[in-house]
């Protein structure tokens, strides 16, 4: 697995990363409206046409698997009509849980973009680094830290809220 750090962006790359991530950040803060946990997703191909977006949806569905990545992947698959998405890149407001790590590897995902660390459930690299390990049968390449700060703040600012009322 390849992380790259944003310092290794060149300025056009970082300007598209920041517009996508922007996308799921507005995904993030309808989930949160509604009462989920805000997580926003969105996949592009690699010429940058937009695939799938979606948000969090176990509260409003009741559904454990609704997870913003699982259900863009979804979404990308159906509109590619392949589950191979190994020319597209996933944005996600929130470093994946084991379970969307999971997909991810599974959808041949060729590049993951995520905002801010999951200190609780983050598979990607804070508790455990699925992709790296030899569960994985796949190669993915990790940008980490785009919006970092905003994604952060956005889940911060909800669980504060949900713990007052």
């Amino acid at each position: 697995m390849n992380r790259r750090s944003l310092s290794h962006l060149d300025y056009n790359a970082y300007l598209t990363h920041k517009y996508w991530m922007e996308q799921a950040i507005a995904l993030a803060e309808q989930a949160g409206n509604r009462g989920d946990v805000p997580v926003g997703a969105i996949i592009t191909d690699q010429l940058g046409n937009l695939m799938a977006a979606a948000a969090n949806s176990k509260e409003q569905t009741q559904d454990a698997t609704a997870h913003a990545e699982i259900l863009a992947i979804s979404q990308a698959n159906q509109k590619k009509h392949n589950w191979h998405l190994d020319d597209c890149i996933l944005y996600v407001t929130l470093e994946p849980c084991p379970m969307c790590a999971g997909a991810i590897i599974q959808a041949r995902i060729s590049l993951l973009v995520y905002g801010t660390d999951d200190p609780k459930t983050g598979a990607i690299f804070t508790v455990i680094n699925l992709p790296h390990s030899s569960a994985s049968n796949h190669s993915l390449k990790v940008i980490a830290g785009v919006e970092e700060s905003q994604c952060r703040k956005q889940l911060q600012d909800w669980f504060t809220q949900k713990r007052t009322l």
